[in-house]
């Protein structure tokens, strides 16, 4: 019997074959037999427009939005300094005048 390899995505160990590929049922991670996955991959963030984000930039809001625990909104076109790329649902960490640390998607803003 042989042992397949864990999971390269979710590190699961409930691999099985399917024809030539592994699957995790875990996660639906799905790679070929033998391949170099790399874990090292960037990960890529655009903006509404397609552009990409860098931590640092200054992006601005596209369309209002609501803000969870706050009785005003998000205003459209609130320019939003100094941006910090994370991992996550929502991928942008900030801190906006007027409302403190945030949490945005990408494609609810616009680089500038």
């Amino acid at each position: 019997m042989t042992t397949l390899p864990n999971c390269p995505e979710c590190n699961s160990e409930y691999t099985y074959e399917d024809g030539d590929m592994l699957v995790c049922p875990m996660c639906a991670y799905e790679w070929k037999a033998g391949e170099e996955t790399s874990q090292e991959e960037e990960k890529v963030y655009r903006d509404a427009n397609g552009n990409i984000l860098q931590d640092g930039d200054t992006v601005t809001v596209i369309k209002d939005l609501k803000v969870k625990g706050a009785s005003n909104v998000l205003k459209q076109g609130t320019r939003v300094k100094n941006i910090r790329l994370v991992d996550g649902d929502h991928n942008i960490d900030c801190k906006i005048d007027g409302f403190g640390a945030m949490k945005l998607k990408s494609e609810f803003v616009k680089k500038i």
